[in-house]
């Protein structure tokens, strides 16, 4: 009775073992593993103008502004006017009225290019990375201080489209980047991302490429995992110093504290998230830990605003707070703007105006 008891012990063990380290790779997966997009999450059910209905899902419903896309068009939706029945009905902002029964994608980030988006002249660039050439969207402006948006993790370069009417009209010049892995960018190696470790050797490129086309000096903006690629040319980059500020939108602070977010997220238990981090170090080779701005910050430290939602459930605003009482520690001016509405990257979604008077104000102030 005593042996069979100690095999079905071990049979349990065997698979509570097995699950676990299922979900570490999994979660690891997650954060590291590469993906490129092309479906659609909801579907038009009528269409008049100044106003589309889609089917009601948690983010057809969300209050704010957002893009629909589909085949070869968009529209610019405002707030909700009516939900019943399983169908949402919002105002048209601008671009297109799609036809009923068209399927779509919903979506936080403006469509397309920034001609597309916001009807802004633009041309394209290519970065030669040390991986070979990266495609990048380049704006022209007045003088020699050049903005650089990075993206986060797969995600695409017009996700940093949200700023461009601020920097436009401030008359930056505006570069927004692709990193390896990204569509159209070159493979990494282990085609894998490393979470900033390697992706700031072409952001360096990037700055590199605006130096030859006249740039003296720089504003860093990156949006989500694009924060800790910013964050790490701030601690490697010899070029570093070039920088005057930095605009982080929802970043990726402390890789640890996201995977443990990450870990809640799912259901499961925080500590999940520390074997979900060793499975990423083991798949990667980056130490997660150096990766950290709190325990450890960058070498330059330039002026920097962070916006945040507080109800951001894959970057915890805890690291933005934490970030922002390091900097308090250090006599680093970090600025945190928390924004009370809203998910991932949508503080601008949820509130356009405050977010555009925050980066404009912050980018005039000398």
């Amino acid at each position: 009775m005593a042996s069979k008891l100690r095999r079905v012990l071990v049979a349990v063990l065997l698979l509570l073992v097995a699950a676990a380290g299922y979900g570490a790779w999994y979660g690891s997966d997650q954060a590291v593993g590469v993906v490129h997009y092309g479906q659609s999450n909801t579907m038009v059910l009528s269409a008049q103008p100044g106003a589309v209905t889609l089917t009601d899902t948690p983010d057809t419903r969300k209050p704010g502004v957002y893009w629909l896309e589909w085949t070869g068009s968009f529209t610019m939706l405002g707030p909700v006017t009516a939900r019943r029945d399983g169908r949402v009905t919002r105002t048209v902002l601008r671009g297109h009225l799609p036809s009923a029964g068209t399927p779509g994608w919903f979506g936080d980030v403006p469509p397309g290019d920034p001609k597309v988006a916001w009807d802004i002249d633009f041309s394209e660039i290519a970065v030669p990375t040390e991986l070979g050439p990266a495609p990048a969207w380049y704006v022209p402006g007045r003088g020699t201080t050049w903005v650089i948006a990075v993206h986060g993790q797969n995600g695409r370069r017009k996700a940093e489209l949200k700023v461009l009417p601020v920097v436009h009209e401030l008359g930056l010049p505006f570069l927004a980047i692709t990193y390896r892995n990204d569509e159209g960018a070159p493979r990494s190696p282990d085609g894998l991302l490393h979470l900033g470790a390697s992706e700031w050797r072409d952001l360096e490129a990037a700055v590199r490429t605006a130096q030859r086309m006249g740039a003296r000096r720089f504003v860093l903006y990156g949006t989500s995992m694009g924060g800790a690629v910013v964050g790490q040319f701030l601690t490697h980059s010899a070029l570093a110093g070039t920088v005057d500020r930095v605009v982080l939108d929802a970043p990726m602070i402390d890789a640890g504290m996201t995977n443990e977010q990450g870990a809640r997220k799912h259901g499961l238990p925080p500590f999940f998230g520390l074997l979900v981090s060793q499975v990423i170090t083991w798949r990667t080779g980056v130490d997660l830990d150096r990766l950290s701005l709190i325990r450890h910050p960058p070498r330059v430290r330039p002026p920097s605003l962070v916006l945040h939602t507080v109800g951001d459930a894959d970057h915890p605003v805890r690291e933005a707070r934490e970030l922002a009482a390091t900097g308090a520690r250090l006599g680093w001016d970090v600025r945190l703007e928390e924004f009370p509405d809203g998910g991932h990257t949508e503080a601008w979604n949820t509130d356009r105006p405050r977010y555009d008077r925050l980066v404009r104000d912050f980018l005039s102030t000398r």
